[in-house]
């Protein structure tokens, strides 16, 4: 059984990762699933939630904005809405997103699923960006 696996992340804008990885851990609408080298076939609807990459002994948490994830034995096909790597996140507008969704939600004429998914996605965000703070 082969090592790694090959995990690509596509967004509308770009190619966000593409390597050879040893474990990809996604949070789908279904609940966390770990992907290893030879897994079954599985297409699934992805949440708004770090993604987790484990390759040479390493964790890489990826910023994902939802979208869906496809598995292939040898291969992992993420088309996501949005991707970002630690080191690429603006903690300062993230901050801000953050904060206009919680004034958001407590305006009772706002859209408020609107409101909790920019919240949601603005604490995955922050959460992404911590990991990277950290290893500094």
């Amino acid at each position: 059984m082969a090592k790694t696996i090959r995990l690509d992340i596509v967004t509308p804008e770009k190619m966000a990762f593409s390597a050879e990885v040893s474990m990809v851990i996604a949070r789908t609408t279904a609940g966390d699933v770990g992907i290893l080298p030879g897994h079954a076939p599985l297409i699934a609807a992805l949440a708004i939630w770090p993604l987790r990459i484990i390759t040479d002994g390493e964790e890489i948490p990826i910023s994902m904005c939802g979208g869906f994830i496809e598995v292939q034995p040898e291969k992992i096909t993420i088309l996501a809405n949005c991707a970002e790597l630690p080191e690429e996140i603006d903690v300062e507008r993230a901050e801000t997103a953050k904060a206009r969704a919680q004034s958001r939600l407590r305006d009772s004429n706002s859209d408020v699923a609107r409101a909790e998914v920019a919240l949601k996605r603005a604490m995955v965000r922050l959460r992404v960006a911590e990991h990277n703070k950290h290893k500094m």
